[in-house]
């Protein structure tokens, strides 16, 4: 069975109100937690019993938030403008701590460090963040070597040609030699010349 339409009306009898209060309390108390943690929220909640008993959740300092809120409906001081500076740099100075922590603890998580407190998930997100990284430095490594390979290559290349060519030179250098040795001489100054260009042309 589901539960009744409950009349909104104050409750007359002095221990069912104390139970009631009690109980909704502790529930509007949890759903303000709930709410800083799931949405990120800046929460806070003050409650004052009958009997004046005070009653707080607050998700960051209490009296930041409050001075926030003043701000936000426009309630300022006399000092309000200096407050509301020192309020935003101080604002500004907590967020760059935590972020730094934020940063570090990160830093040492991926260096194996400070994870005795991490559960199976925070581990199983670790553990893809390092995969996905060494496949990164894995990549670039296997990069750059294939460029350093493909350079010893034209280098190699060029070495080869370069022994290619002079290899003929000392061929030809070698046969002029002994043309010259043995006292041949081509007789027609056209044949010479034109076995001249075809040296050249296979020098080059």
């Amino acid at each position: 069975m589901g539960r009744g339409k409950v009349d909104l009306k104050r409750i007359e009898n002095p221990t069912s109100r104390h139970v009631t209060f009690s109980k909704r309390r502790n529930g509007i108390l949890k759903k303000a937690f709930e709410l800083s943690i799931l949405c990120d929220a800046e929460v806070c909640l003050l409650v004052f019993s009958a009997t004046g008993k005070a009653y707080q959740f607050a998700s960051h300092d209490t009296d930041r938030t409050i001075a926030r809120y003043r701000r936000e409906v426009g309630l300022l001081g006399s000092n309000d403008q200096y407050c509301r500076t020192m309020e935003f740099w101080r604002n500004e100075i907590e967020e760059l701590e935590r972020t730094i922590a934020t940063t570090e603890t990160g830093l040492k998580h991926l260096c194996g460090e400070d994870i005795s407190t991490l559960g199976m998930k925070e581990l199983k997100q670790l553990e893809r963040q390092l995969k996905t990284g060494v496949e990164r430095i894995r990549s670039k490594k296997r990069r750059i070597i294939t460029e350093h390979i493909n350079l010893l290559k034209r280098k190699h290349r060029a070495l080869q040609e370069g022994n290619t060519r002079l290899q003929k030179r000392i061929k030809l250098q070698e046969l002029r030699d002994a043309s010259i040795g043995t006292g041949i001489l081509d007789p027609n100054p056209c044949n010479a010349f034109q076995q001249r260009v075809v040296d050249d042309g296979i020098l080059h």
